[in-house]
């Protein structure tokens, strides 16, 4: 029947969610939130520019359950109109004949209300789906944006991994909740307390038969749920286990057919998949068994109700209609049980996103820029360290008390083992972070009074990873320089050797690097970084040198490409191999977070320190 169909129909919203059957959020594994109540009370004053569209949303959906619990009340009142009817004309009563008009009027009513109770649907799931979508719009919008506000210390201590989960996984999860859950609830508890009170209406002894069976229905659903709880969340973790091992394979694939490591990772992967086989296989069977068990508890409410309706229409207290609408009220009890089991392990993974995404959200901000500062129209590129100490972690100085004066044009390298402390002091030229105490000058200016963006746009950076775009080359060339003419692209291309191997590409500067740029070797990603960097023509350079994954003349052509780079521009060389230093001006020798030693090249070796131990022993090496 069309309301019957109406009921069962609904928690088919809730398991379009993870995939699943219409049961299948009620065993899914729902991470609980470390604070429910604070993070729902967040999670709704986010929404708090929607009200009015939720609450028109509550108004149709509440009526359009309304609309279909009230169909089988009419239903019984028809059966009792034939019912009486044909009684009449059987027992010989003079013009009895079926009430036509009253049956038509009826089938129209009841046709009316199916059409109206549909429409209402329709608008409440066209009006949440907006809603939800312009949510999500502002809920990603606000976190790109806060990832521009963050501070660089956030990433050194968070797994990017985890900050992309929350961007997206948390968001989609927050976005298909409320899209299915929201009114999914108006209508589960409006059709269960709309059912409950029309079965009342027509009889109190059948009523408190049938809801017997309530507390052994939610007895079950508790029942299962716990037990099936922990096998979804094994499930989950094996599938991110078989998903990682899988990724891990299949990048690793020269290495694991270099080392004839095919049965090890066969093996490997049938003990992940079979953790992952037992898992599902309970968690389904688990889940599998709610609506069977549903069903019986109903059957038992129904043979129940139809034993007491028979009982009380032989003592004329219900008639056969007021029986046919119980019965189908009793059928339709169990979805809205169901449902509302199913919507409440879907908020609370709901609220858990939510919880990660405003903890993200909440995280402290970078300190406000001050106004921007006069600058010279040049900057010429004179830095100053003046009296510098930083710490990552308060206790654990990293630079103590340094000072170092750069002229203009000046070539500075900075050498020292791993872990010494080089990428720091980038870190504090580029203002990734702020010293603890003294201060950084450029030309004269400290550069905490400038914009962080002010200070960024007078370095120009060619790191060790060489960071391209899924995007043509000539677009990465300009990355720096939106401005940049396709004539400019060409000129600094030639100059740093990057215009050879892009002639002989087929689309030339319009060929598109794939996702992982393979398409080109890793020396000509060098080249193009150091063009990019180029081609921003900042006034100051920041090189990681990168040339120990390349040949020796790629090797030189970058060597010519870094020396055009860096002409009549003062420049910071994180230094690996220190014969290519020998021309600094300034080399600064770093050990343990100090800077123990510095000076020129020929200076430091005949002090005969640390600077020169480290560069004898690569000398004695090449």
């Amino acid at each position: 029947m069309a309301e019957k169909e109406k009921i069962q129909k609904q928690p088919k919203r809730g398991g379009g969610l993870f995939g699943g059957g219409g049961h299948g959020p009620v065993a899914m594994a729902a991470e609980k939130p470390r604070d429910f109540r604070t993070s729902l009370r967040k999670l709704i004053r986010a929404l708090k520019p929607f009200y009015l569209p939720i609450i028109i949303t509550m108004v149709f959906a509440i009526a359009s359950t309304i609309f279909a619990i009230i169909s089988p009340r009419l239903l019984g009142d028809m059966t009792n109109q034939i019912v009486s009817d044909l009684i009449a004309k059987f027992m010989g009563v003079p013009g009895a004949a079926l009430n036509y008009d009253y049956l038509t009027r009826m089938a129209f009513i009841l046709i009316a209300i199916y059409l109206v109770s549909n429409l209402f649907d329709l608008i409440s799931g066209w009006i949440i789906a907006g809603v939800t979508t312009r949510f999500i719009v502002k809920l990603r919008y606000d976190i790109s944006q806060k990832i521009n506000r963050i501070p660089i210390s956030y990433f050194d201590k968070h797994q990017y991994g985890d900050t992309m989960s929350r961007v997206i996984n948390d968001t989609e999860t927050i976005a298909q909740s409320l899209a299915n859950s929201l009114t999914n609830i108006i209508y589960s508890i409006t059709a269960l307390i709309g059912i409950i009170v029309m079965m009342l209406t027509i009889s109190f002894q059948m009523t408190i038969i049938a809801a017997v069976t309530l507390p052994i229905g939610f007895i079950i659903i508790g029942f299962i749920t716990k037990k099936s709880q922990p096998q979804f969340r094994a499930q989950q973790n094996h599938l991110g286990d078989l998903n990682g091992h899988i990724e891990e394979t299949f990048t690793g694939q020269t290495v694991v057919r270099v080392f004839s490591a095919e049965a090890q990772v066969t093996k490997k992967f049938d003990e992940v998949n079979n953790k992952l086989y037992s898992s599902a296989w309970k968690s389904q069977f688990l889940s599998g068994l709610m609506m069977p068990l549903m069903r019986f508890v109903s059957n038992l409410g129904y043979v129940g109700s139809v034993v007491a309706g028979g009982w009380l229409a032989i003592q004329g207290k219900v008639s056969i209609g007021d029986i046919q609408a119980f019965i189908q009220y009793v059928n339709q009890l169990g979805q809205p049980m169901v449902q509302v089991a199913q919507i409440m392990n879907v908020i609370q993974s709901t609220v858990a996103a939510a919880e990660r995404v405003f903890d993200f959200l909440e995280e402290p901000e970078i300190s406000t820029d001050p106004a921007p500062v006069r600058l010279p129209g040049k900057i010429h590129g004179e830095v100053e360290f003046r009296n510098v100490s930083f710490s990552y972690d308060k206790g654990k100085e990293i630079i103590h008390n340094f000072s170092a004066h750069i002229s203009p044009g000046q070539r500075v390298a900075i050498v020292g083992p791993t872990g010494a402390g080089k990428t720091t002091m980038v870190n504090l030229l580029m203002r990734f972070y702020d010293p603890d105490k003294g201060e950084i000058l450029i030309d004269g200016v400290d550069t905490r009074t400038m914009p962080r963006s002010q200070v960024r746009e007078m370095f120009g950076m060619v790191l060790q990873d060489t960071w391209l775009m899924s995007s043509t080359i000539e677009e990465n060339l300009k990355y720096g320089d939106q401005s940049a003419t396709r004539k400019d692209v060409v000129r600094v291309a030639r100059a740093t050797h990057v215009d050879h191997f892009v002639q002989s590409l087929p689309n030339g500067y319009k060929t598109k690097l794939d996702e992982n740029t393979d398409n080109i070797s890793v020396g000509e990603r060098q080249l193009m970084t150091i063009a990019r960097a180029m081609l921003a023509d900042a006034p100051m350079m920041i090189l990681d040198e990168a040339t120990s994954n390349v040949d020796t003349r790629t090797e030189a052509l970058i060597q010519d490409a870094l020396g055009k780079l860096t002409v009549g521009r003062t420049s910071f060389v994180i230094a690996h191999r220190l014969s290519t230093i020998r021309e600094a001006d300034l080399i600064l020798v770093m050990k343990d977070g100090n800077i123990i030693e510095q000076g020129k090249h020929n200076e430091l070796l005949r002090q005969g320190g640390f600077y020169a131990e480290l560069y004898n022993s690569q000398f004695s090496e090449d």
